[in-house]
């Protein structure tokens, strides 16, 4: 069982920006696949961004292309999402996940290993 612990998430205007943070106390995260999705109110779960475990690769969704960075701290043992320009539709409650080996994760199969998720809420 691998522990996920998000950070970050509050709320922001239209246009802002936060830095979410992921961390697996005990756990090398450079050993894993690691991701972001985020489930809004009423909605699925979906695919944010997710990071290979040697970080030198990343995908994204294409509705936070150009305005969500994913990177991978291996001294700090961290996972960052920075979202940029922030829109209401980002809203969401945002969870960190990760799976092992290191494919890169995507809307399915569903990784399984998921942190308690941490809310953003933008707001005009």
């Amino acid at each position: 069982q691998v522990q996920l612990v998000e950070s970050g998430g509050r709320s922001v205007q239209t246009g802002g920006s936060l830095r979410l943070s992921c961390t697996a106390p005990g756990r090398p995260l450079r050993t894993y696949a690691m991701g972001w999705f985020r489930q809004a109110s009423g909605q699925e779960r979906e695919f944010v961004a997710a990071i290979d475990w040697s970080g030198a690769t990343s995908s994204y969704a294409d509705g936070v292309k150009g305005r969500f960075t994913i990177s991978s701290d291996g001294a700090k043992n961290t996972m960052n999402l920075q979202m940029n320009s922030l829109k209401f539709e980002d809203t969401a409650v945002y969870y960190c996940a990760a799976a092992s080996g290191s494919s890169l994760l995507g809307q399915t199969p569903r990784p399984p290993y998921w942190g308690q998720g941490t809310q953003v809420a933008v707001s005009s």
